[in-house]
């Protein structure tokens, strides 16, 4: 098959697991970030300053908002389906992505076996169907790694996928980086370095390098410098344009960490890291990947440095948001999970690889097939999880739906809203909806825990049997379902959400 051919097949491929995705779920939404990031790229697109300042507003992503401003013009309706869409399809690539480097470093049934395992992960596929941008986030390192174990050093390819996903999450800077410094340190460099080594370190780092690095002209390497540098210079000038501070994401995601109250600091991450990775994967699966890796570095090493590479490299950068102050959220490792989805397969299907009068052949595919048996005997009870997950994405995209007909579609509510001043809301969770579909400011919708209802604002809360799929985190401040501003009138409702009133604009 042609590169172009292939390319195709892989682009019908994710499109034709993101449908799958979408329907199984029969329902999708954009979340907290992603409505923002709509909201934000609204105002560009309308020449106005985004207010990264809101209260409880989440890290800017500069190509989310890029996204959001290109689909502004087609309105709220089209443009959310379309971001949707777009992150689904980012999900699918993810998978075909994992296949591919599967096949490619090993064979065909470990990429299958790599993409089927992160497929029914409960948490890749829960921020998924919201829309989170995390997902083609990693879609994009994973195809960067497909480059990369296609054709070693291939440079600006690989750069460029590396720098699409720094303008969506901050941890492919590092990958940028380091991707850089393996494409340029000359040879007798790299050389005189190792000289200073033992010769029995020399030597293992020649067998893990494999190859040894090519000689690149100044220039050639200063171009690939600014390619890698391009995505966090465009992040802090986006930054200084808006809010006058080129670290305002730095400082506004840690100082939100601390005010959510969000696990922070390098202290946490022993207990975290593990316990992250164990709730995307599962133990099985665990146990698969420690013993792929062990079983893919004693015969497939060269094979096994991608996705051994990839995920140690993802480890560093949540170490770097511990050290920085950043919350350690579980979707900050899904791309080491991913990984690890990899040398999981190879623990059951690697043995393929090793030829057939490889003494350690048979015993490898014997271990394999009892970790398999493993897997599956977990089946059940992940088929489980995944129903529940079901019905919960279900509940939450029926209340939303529920929200938006309110405030767009009942003309009392809408004659209220345009009658009173401020809109208060029991807590942030629905600020960038509103806003959105609203064509409000977001500062313009104000939490009642951050601020007292004022005579003549507007109060929008959710009946009890709604209320606990309108919150963020169930960790987050809010008012009780049944508590209303005093001197507050029902003025429209429905099945979910109520709309009142102040004495003011009664």
């Amino acid at each position: 098959m042609t590169a172009r051919g292939r390319w195709l097949v892989d682009a019908v491929a994710s499109a034709l697991v993101a449908v799958a995705i979408w329907a199984f779920f029969g329902h999708a939404f954009l979340n907290y970030d992603s409505m923002y990031a709509l909201v934000w790229g609204d105002d560009v697109a309308h020449g106005r300053t985004p207010e990264y300042d809101a209260p409880v507003a989440p890290t800017p992503h500069p190509l989310a908002i890029a996204v959001g401003a290109v689909l502004s013009p087609l309105g709220d309706g089209a443009a959310e389906a379309i971001f949707l869409a777009l992150v689904l399809l980012g999900f699918g690539a993810l998978v075909v992505g994992l296949l591919r480097l599967g096949a490619e470093s090993f064979t065909l049934a470990v990429g299958a076996l790599a993409a089927l395992v992160f497929l029914t992960r409960v948490p890749p596929l829960n921020y998924g169907i919201r829309g989170y941008v995390d997902l083609p986030t990693v879609a994009l390192i994973v195809w960067a790694a497909v480059l990369e174990a296609r054709r070693p050093r291939r440079g600006l390819a690989v750069l460029v996928l590396l720098g699409l996903a720094g303008l969506l999450r901050p941890e492919a800077w590092l990958f940028a980086a380091l991707y850089w410094v393996w494409l340029v340190v000359p040879v007798g460099q790299a050389e005189r370095a190792a000289a200073r080594l033992p010769a029995w370190a020399q030597r293992l780092g020649y067998a893990l390098a494999g190859v040894r690095p090519p000689r690149r002209a100044w220039r050639e390497r200063l171009g690939l410098a600014l390619l890698a540098a391009a995505a966090p210079l465009v992040w802090a000038l986006s930054d200084l344009a808006v809010t006058g501070d080129a670290l305002w994401s730095l400082h506004g995601t840690s100082d939100l960490a601390a005010q959510l109250e969000r696990p922070t600091g390098i202290e946490r991450v022993p207990e975290l890291l593990p316990r992250r990775l164990g709730e995307i994967l599962r133990l099985p699966e665990l146990i698969c990947a420690v013993a792929g890796a062990a079983a893919g570095l004693l015969w497939l090493r060269r094979r096994t440095l991608v996705p051994l590479a990839v995920a140690t490299v993802n480890g560093i950068a949540y170490v770097a948001f511990a050290i920085a102050g950043l919350s350690l959220l579980t979707r900050y490792l899904f791309l080491a999970a991913a990984m690890l989805s990899v040398l999981a397969a190879v623990a059951i299907a690697g043995w393929r690889r090793l030829p057939a009068a490889h003494p350690w052949r048979g015993r490898w595919r014997a271990a394999g097939a009892v970790l398999l048996l493993a897997v599956v005997a977990f089946a059940p009870q992940q088929a489980g999880r995944l129903s529940d997950l079901r019905a919960d994405i279900a509940e939450r995209d029926r209340v939303r739906d529920d929200l938006r007909a309110l405030v767009t579609g009942d003309e009392a509510a809408r004659a209220a809203l345009e009658r009173c001043g401020t809109l208060f809301l029991p807590n942030h969770r629905n600020v960038p909806e509103l806003a959105y579909w609203l064509d409000r400011r977001p500062t313009a919708i104000v939490s009642a825990i951050r601020e007292a209802p004022t005579r003549d604002g507007a109060f929008l809360a959710p009946t009890p049997r709604a209320a606990p799929f309108s919150i963020l985190d169930p960790r987050d401040a809010t008012l009780p379902a049944d508590e209303v501003p005093a001197g507050y009138r029902l003025a429209a409702a429905n099945r979910s959400w109520r709309l009142f009133t102040g004495p003011a604009c009664s």
